[in-house]
Parts: C-alpha cells; sequence; structure tokens
C-alpha cells in the first residue's frame, strides 16, 4: 500500500451512517455529507472513519487516500461510486457522462481497500 497523503480536509455532519474509505456526495444541507450511491452525483471526497447519522465525519477532498473497491481495478484507472460507496471503474457509454471522484494509485478487487489521487471531475464515453 501506498499511504495516504492529505491536502485538504474538511469535517462535515453525517447524513445517514457513513463507512470508512467510502466516497461520499454533498448531503440535504450544505454542512452534510452523505454515502455516494451513483455514478451521476457530484463527489466531495472520501470518509476518513465510519459516522452514524448526524455524528461528525472528516472527509478528504485533496490528496492520496485510501478508498474502498467495489470491483477489479488497475493502476490508473479513473475511478467513480457504485450504489454502496465503493470505488468502480468509470466506464461511460459513448456519449454520456460518468463523475469521478479520481484516479487509482494501485490495483486491486472488490473489498480491498486500495489508494486514489483524489480529481474530481467528469468524463464522457
Amino acid at each position: 500500500m501506498q499511504g495516504t497523503n492529505p491536502i485538504l480536509e474538511k469535517e462535515y455532519l453525517a447524513d445517514g451512517a457513513v463507512a470508512i474509505s467510502r466516497i461520499v456526495k454533498p448531503g440535504t444541507n450544505e454542512d452534510d455529507a452523505a454515502q455516494a450511491t451513483a455514478v451521476s452525483e457530484k463527489f466531495l471526497g472520501v470518509a476518513q472513519h465510519a459516522a452514524a447519522d448526524n455524528e461528525r465525519v472528516r472527509i478528504m477532498e485533496m490528496g492520496i487516500t485510501e478508498v474502498e473497491f467495489g470491483g477489479t481495478i488497475d493502476y490508473g484507472d479513473p475511478l467513480t461510486s457504485d450504489a454502496a460507496g465503493k470505488a468502480v471503474v468509470a466506464a461511460p457509454a459513448a456519449g454520456v457522462n460518468n463523475n469521478i471522484i479520481g484516479f487509482s494509485r494501485t490495483g486491486g478487487v472488490s473489498g480491498d481497500i486500495g489508494t486514489a489521487l483524489l480529481a474530481p471531475g467528469r468524463i464522457q464515453g
């Protein structure tokens, strides 16, 4: 494992339960973060610890962080979220957009904890 390199972390209020190393999106309110559930969502970053609903949770927004994989991933793959906030390869169909959280810095399979360089954006197939 390459380890982490935090550049920017921010604390939010968990909007529902948030698991460690999962991708998060903006919650209901401006200072809330919820676990991501779809490629179409705008992502905030990755949870640095688990939090229950209405607890404070630290989110890494920039840097290299650990993220849980939800499928087979190779080094350098663009990463998006599955329905459980796990990182999966962004592979949109032609003309379709996927929001991404960044790029994999390690390879692995579903259930592995890998690392990702956070660089939120959007790619089109």
